[in-house]
């Protein structure tokens, strides 16, 4: 009797298919949700106008802002709270330069994406991009500042609620 080697990874990607079908009908339902949420949230202009942002994005970045415009009083306090600001730390004579350990990823990884999407879409973020690419900055590190930026932008936009 010869063993069913072959066979068997088959049969593994046609369990694994038939578990993720029904899903995908779930995730579908749950992205049509945040659609119409967003389509009836007073304030979708102001995210769903954002270049870069798309329907994934933009729902992502009115969550991240929120309605109550007094939670964060000033654009450091959404960039220190989303772990886009740097800390820095001092000791001595010594400097280092660190992220945020504490902070809520998804909403960290939210800005930085966008930030992302940004630099062929608008014209100062791809020259922001390049110009920090020029002086040896890392992909990554270059991403996190533009987010930033962007977020001073966003919550100027925000708090006055002008696109």
């Amino acid at each position: 009797m010869r063993p069913c080697t072959s066979r068997c990874p088959i049969l593994q990607i046609q369990l694994l298919t038939a578990v993720l079908r029904p899903l995908q009908a779930h995730i579908e339902q749950v992205e049509a949700r945040i659609a119409a949420c967003l389509v009836a949230h007073p304030e979708a202009p102001l995210f769903a106008a954002l270049r870069g942002a798309g329907p994934t994005l933009a729902p992502r970045l009115l969550v991240a802002f929120g309605t109550d415009r007094n939670r964060y009083p000033d654009a450091a306090s959404l960039q220190k709270y989303a772990g886009v600001a740097p800390v820095k730390e001092k000791s001595g004579r010594q400097l280092w330069v660190h992220w945020r350990w504490d902070d809520p990823k998804f909403l960290r990884q939210t800005f930085v994406e966008w930030a992302g999407q940004t630099i062929p879409k608008w014209a100062w973020a791809k020259a922001y991009y390049f110009q920090q690419k020029r002086a040896g900055k890392h992909h990554q590190t270059i991403l996190r500042s533009l987010a930033f930026k962007w977020i001073r932008i966003l919550w100027r936009c925000g708090h006055d609620r002008v696109p």
